[in-house]
């Protein structure tokens, strides 16, 4: 599904080169739920945003579904985040004068498209959203703010969704509810989940943990046992 060679990310302030990302290679599989964890500035969500195609890469490939996103201009890649990549952000960036069916339905709608309407429906239900439809964010408690962005990122049925620290916001009970709809959606429709958290309790829900230290992978754990993934952060500095 997803596949990057020798990603480099060097970011530029005045005469300073930052180099985010040193030559990372790597390879996930469809319907596989993959966590990237390290410490702050270990380029995890730099990493995030070059797989999702927010960001080009300074060097390097990434291949998504067998198409070279690096290589595209910014018009083909804008077309295919639409039709093939969901985002779930750490801030839930939702519109404040629209309602929260109006806000999940964004995607299409720039897109001048109508959701299946059996779909949308199954959707709302399923994120526990259907009696707060018509509730502006400001209405709505962070936990269900955050259910109106993982709705959003599902809508349009993508093929991978990339999460940033969707529960950094979230008390504990909260960013649990919220895992478990990413990971139920995973298992319902297949997706290829990629989600960056700090969390190792939220990493383990993962079927794979990525360790980033310096721009580059160090390690690598299947996604089960807190005390293994915090022993592996303590090894990469986090």
């Amino acid at each position: 599904m997803i596949s990057v060679r020798d990603l480099h990310k060097v970011f530029r302030q005045g005469e300073t080169e930052v180099r985010a990302l040193a030559g990372v290679s790597l390879d996930i599989a469809a319907g596989e739920f993959v966590s990237i964890m390290g410490p702050s500035g270990s380029g995890k969500s730099t990493l995030l945003h070059l797989m999702g195609g927010l960001d080009v890469p300074t060097a390097g490939e990434i291949v998504i579904e067998g198409t070279p996103i690096s290589r595209m201009s910014d018009d083909e890649i804008t077309i295919f985040r639409r039709r093939k990549i969901g985002f779930v952000f750490q801030f839930f960036n939702l519109l404040p004068m629209l309602s929260a069916e109006e806000n999940v339905a964004l995607p299409l709608s720039i897109a001048g498209e109508k959701p299946d309407s059996a779909f949308f429906e199954q959707l709302l239900e399923r994120v526990g959203l259907t009696d707060r439809r018509k509730h502006r964010p400001s209405e709505l408690s962070g936990g269900q703010q955050q259910r109106v962005a993982i709705a959003r990122a599902l809508v349009s049925q993508p093929t991978v969704v990339f999460a940033d620290e969707p529960t950094g916001n979230l008390d504990s009970q909260t960013g649990a509810e919220i895992l478990a709809l990413l990971q139920l959606s995973a298992k319902e429709h297949g997706q290829t989940m990629v989600m960056v958290t700090h969390d190792a309790h939220a990493a383990e829900i993962a079927d794979r943990v990525l360790f980033l230290a310096d721009g580059q992978i160090v390690e690598e754990l299947p996604g089960s046992g807190a005390t293994e993934i915090l022993a592996a952060m303590a090894r990469a500095g986090s």
